[in-house]
C-alpha cells in the first residue's frame, strides 16, 4: 500500500506523447481531453495500492462462535493485466471456516476489489485476497477461486475468445481436508479435480 496520490498532469503528458508515437495527433478533436482522461481512468483502476485490506476487514471482525462454512460467490471483479495493461474480468469465489470471529459479508467483495484494481496477475490476486482474509480473521481456512477472462488473450496474441483462466488458493482446513475443499467446490458449481 502506498500514500502516493497519482499526478493526473504528469500521466496526462505521457499519454499525449504515446499517442503521437503511435501516429496520431493528440491535439485532434476527439484526442484533444483524452490523455487527462486515461489518467483519471488510470488512478481509478489502479486505487487499490492506496487501501489497506487488513483495516477493511478488521473495520468489520465480530466474535462469534460459528463454525460453519461462509461463502460468497459470484464477486465480479475487474482488474487490469500489468503485462499488457489491458483489462481482465471475471468472478471470484470465496470461502472461510470461522475459528472465533466473522466479518461483515460485505467486506470480502471491498478486498477483492482492493487487489483487483492494482496491476495484477490472476494468479497473484487470488493468493493476495486468501493471504489477508487469513491474516485479519484468523480461520480455520480460506479459499479463493477466480475465473476471468483475459483481454490480452482475446483482442491480441492468441485471440482466443472463448477461453477463460481459473485459479485457486486454499489455506487451512480447505487445503488438508479434502471434504471441506469438496464442500466449496459444490457450494460454488465447480466439481473438484481428481
Amino acid at each position: 500500500m502506498t500514500e502516493h496520490e497519482p499526478d493526473h498532469a504528469a500521466i496526462a503528458e505521457h499519454v499525449r506523447a504515446m499517442l503521437a508515437l503511435l501516429g496520431d495527433d493528440p491535439a485532434r478533436q476527439g484526442l484533444h481531453d483524452t490523455p487527462l482522461r486515461v489518467a483519471k481512468s488510470l488512478d481509478f483502476l489502479t486505487s487499490g495500492y492506496r487501501k489497506d485490506p487488513i483495516k477493511i476487514l478488521e473495520g468489520a471482525l465480530f466474535d462469534e462462535q460459528s463454525d460453519e462454512m461462509v461463502v460468497v460467490r459470484d464477486v465480479e471483479l475487474y482488474s487490469t493485466c500489468e503485462h499488457h495493461i489491458l483489462p481482465f474480468t471475471g468472478k471470484a469465489h470465496v470461502a472461510y471456516l470461522p475459528e472465533r470471529k466473522i466479518v461483515g459479508l460485505s467486506k470480502i467483495p471491498r478486498v477483492v476489489d482492493v487487489f483487483a484494481r492494482r496491476l495484477q496477475v490472476q494468479e497473484r490476486l487470488t493468493v493476495q485476497i486468501a493471504n489477508a482474509l487469513a491474516e485479519a480473521l484468523k480461520p480455520k481456512g480460506v479459499a479463493v477461486v477466480i475465473e476471468a477472462r483475459h483481454m490480452c488473450m482475446m483482442m491480441r496474441g492468441v485471440e482466443k475468445q472463448n477461453s477463460f483462466a481459473t485459479t485457486s488458493c486454499m489455506l487451512g482446513m480447505f487445503k488438508s481436508d479434502p471434504k471441506t475443499r469438496a464442500e466449496f467446490l459444490n457450494l460454488i458449481g465447480r466439481r473438484p479435480e481428481l
